[in-house]
């Protein structure tokens, strides 16, 4: 099961709903229109759909997947005190003193340019279950990093 944000939610259905409604229409017309050039064995544009078509419906089918275990979740009920999903947590690195704020959030909605980061990766891992003034050690690629929690506050959908 996923939890997701009502927001996430929303464009996950606009995109399979613009998926299945203006692109497969037009992939099908395109095969249509290339099958009727003729030899098919030959015809660039016929196979070129049809791997369209292909990747497509595979995309179609993981969208349908993931909405159909996807939750979206109630943040009014949430503990602001530990870090989890869908709280906003304002971290400090303790090598440099950079601070850093990050959105804890579903994996589907993950965007670093944007400040939010999936749950599994391995610094929300770290993060998760922890108190501000908490001192914790995030494996990541470049090595181990020790972060300071410095304040959490629940995620409020823009």
């Amino acid at each position: 099961m996923e939890y997701l944000s009502q927001e996430c939610y929303d464009k996950l259905v606009a995109e399979l709903n613009e998926m299945i409604n203006v692109e497969l229409p037009r992939i099908i017309d395109a095969i249509a229109e290339a099958a009727a050039q003729g030899d098919r064995s030959e015809n660039y544009e016929y196979h070129a759909a049809k791997r369209a078509q292909g990747k497509l419906l595979g995309q179609i089918r993981y969208k349908q997947k993931v909405l159909q275990y996807a939750r979206v979740m109630d943040t009014s009920n949430l503990d602001g005190n530990v870090v989890g999903l869908f709280r906003k947590v304002e971290i400090t690195n303790m090598a440099n003193n950079a601070k850093m704020t990050y959105t804890i959030v579903s994996p589907h909605e993950a965007n670093l340019k944007e400040g939010k980061l999936s749950l599994k990766s391995p610094i929300a891992q770290a993060l998760v279950g922890k108190k501000v003034g908490d001192i914790v050690e995030a494996q990541v690629p470049a090595g181990t990093i020790k972060l300071r929690i410095d304040n959490i506050t629940l995620y409020t959908e823009s």
